[in-house]
């Protein structure tokens, strides 16, 4: 489910990433576990977290360079080192970045070609191979971003004004939760996980549910409803690489290079080209 979100300006300061999710902090709560990309694995970031018991599990920023042969070493490219604080940002105040610790304790790891890092120290508590499952995890979170902006439309807000623009945002992540509200009950009734369910299936199931009006808030009904969203289930595809482009599908007519009304008459006359013909 989506807690928060973030929105800003569409350019200047503050309004990249970092700057947006220094205002969803609070929805952090001790023993919450954060994943995300290189992007996010900034000291400052991972203090703010640490201070709020939250741990985290990020890859290495391209930036850093990792040597296991330093620092407390855990097993094969498994160790503990210590973070120096970092240059005061020119976002952050003098009296705020005194009070970041000058180092904190990370653990740096290599699984598979990434090198994650995580708070989570112990490798008993969590042994490397734990912490490689645990980040493909993170998969899901791109998954759930095609399900809001592909599945649902909200690739291309449809609104003029700004402000319509953030109630339709805003409707859009509503009906998103709505979607995974009917998931969590299919999965409670049927006895799976959430993730196991299909998010266009829910979404195609209540739409032509709630088209017929076959919905009269009876239980009977609610698990006849739960009941044909749990009918398909969603594999477990691990390690899934998907190339960033679409194919270029040829088309076997070609470009119209005269006025429409002169194609016309010249079809009345000719007729349509042999090797256009079915």
């Amino acid at each position: 489910a989506v807690l928060d979100a973030g929105i800003g300006p569409y350019q200047g300061k503050g309004t990249g990433e970092h700057g947006l999710f220094r205002g969803l902090k609070a929805c952090f709560v001790a023993g919450d576990v954060m994943l995300a990309d290189s992007y996010y694995c900034s000291y400052f970031l991972i203090a703010d977290l640490l201070r709020r018991g939250v741990d985290v599990l990020f890859e290495q920023h391209g930036a850093r360079s990792t040597d296991f042969r330093r620092g407390e070493r855990l097993g094969v490219r498994d160790h503990l080192v210590q973070w120096p604080k970092s240059a005061r940002p020119a976002w952050m105040s003098a009296e705020e970045y005194r009070g970041y610790p000058d180092e904190i304790k990370v653990r740096e790891v290599k699984v598979g070609k990434k090198v994650l890092v995580s708070t989570f120290l112990s490798p008993r508590k969590m042994p490397k191979a734990e912490l490689g499952k645990l980040y493909w995890q993170r998969w899901n979170v791109e998954l759930d971003l095609r399900n809001i902006k592909t599945t649902l439309g909200m690739d291309t807000l449809r609104c003029k004004t700004p402000q319509m623009c953030e109630k339709e945002f805003w409707a859009y992540l509503l009906a998103y939760n709505l979607i995974r509200l009917l998931m969590a009950g299919a999965a409670l009734q049927a006895d799976v996980l959430p993730r196991q369910l299909s998010f266009k299936h829910t979404l195609q199931i209540w739409v032509a549910w709630s088209r017929r009006q076959f919905l009269s808030g009876s239980g009977e009904d609610t698990a006849a409803l739960f009941v044909l969203i749990a009918q398909i289930r969603v594999a477990d595809r691990p390690g899934r690489i998907e190339p960033r482009a679409v194919k270029r599908r040829p088309k076997p007519f070609p470009r119209l290079d005269r006025p429409r009304q002169q194609a016309r008459m010249e079809i009345e006359k000719y007729g349509h080209a042999k090797k256009l013909r079915a």
